[in-house]
């Protein structure tokens, strides 16, 4: 049930990090037939690599048409830290993903996956669902843009809106997906250890970071830690899990719901 033989895989943002761990999980399970989007080409083989900037709408319209029909497994993985404009975030993070998804969905197999990469740092989703409803609403990418800019108070550095906006995609896509006989999750990761961190760093702050790691497992994760939850949604193990965010953490959210962590001011001190 674990076995990616004979499927068609489309993976964004498999150069570094995630995608990379994953690309060679896909590889040990029997995965040939496996698409990657990106701006940089894998260093590992695949039988397609289509240069794509998940940001762009015709770039994403370019690559699906090169895709065609018949994926098994969506893997949407790509995604960028608040160093870069709000933006640029809000775009790659969640319009390109929904995009993509939307553009490949109707001609996935029955039995499919697809499997988007969140956050934790989008658990505070119900705080914002009304107006993260109203922009899933929206499906002129240009309207969406307009839209991202009127509300730049709530899309504040665009990282944590984007990862809100993932969840509750994954949550409300997976209903429609799974009439198709496709299923819709997500795994939401805490700070992980990927070329990507020394950002999050930057933009969270080193103590942010620190005190995620020490109130979850108590060791920074892996990519390929995520790489397996990525591989267990993705294939027939999950067969009848769908619609869920699940928490890749550690054991942080689970800490902070039950009191059990500390505040960073307390760990701090």
């Amino acid at each position: 049930m674990l076995s990616y033989a004979g499927k068609k895989i489309v993976i964004t943002g498999a150069y570094s990090g995630i995608g990379a761990a994953l690309l060679t999980l896909l590889r040990d399970l029997g995965a040939e037939d496996i698409t990657v989007l990106d701006l940089k080409a894998p260093e590992q083989p695949v039988a397609r690599f289509i240069e794509t900037d998940m940001g762009n709408p015709v770039a994403i319209d370019s690559a699906a048409a090169a895709i065609g029909e018949g994926v098994d497994v969506l893997f949407n993985n790509a995604g960028i830290a608040a160093t870069r404009p709000a933006e640029q975030v809000m775009r790659v993070n969640l319009m390109g993903l929904k995009r993509l998804t939307e553009h490949l969905l109707p001609t996935m197999n029955s039995g499919g996956a697809v499997v988007n990469t969140a956050s934790t740092a989008g658990n505070q989703w119900p705080d914002n669902l009304t107006v993260i409803m109203e922009l899933l609403g929206i499906s002129s990418w240009d309207e969406a843009v307009a839209w991202i800019h009127d509300h730049a108070e709530v899309i504040a550095d665009g990282y944590f809106f984007s990862k809100q906006a993932v969840q509750v995609y994954t949550m409300l896509a997976s209903r429609p997906a799974i009439r198709r006989g496709v299923r819709m999750n997500s795994i939401c990761p805490s700070p992980v250890d990927t070329p990507l961190l020394p950002e999050f760093r930057q933009t969270m702050s080193d103590a942010i970071i620190d005190w995620a790691i020490a109130e979850g497992a108590g060791r920074v994760a892996t990519a390929d830690d995520m790489a397996r939850a990525l591989i267990f949604l993705g294939s027939d193990l999950a067969s009848y899990v769908n619609g869920v965010n699940l928490l890749v953490d550690g054991g942080f959210t689970a800490a902070m719901a039950t009191g059990q962590a500390q505040l960073p001011t307390q760990a701090a001190s």
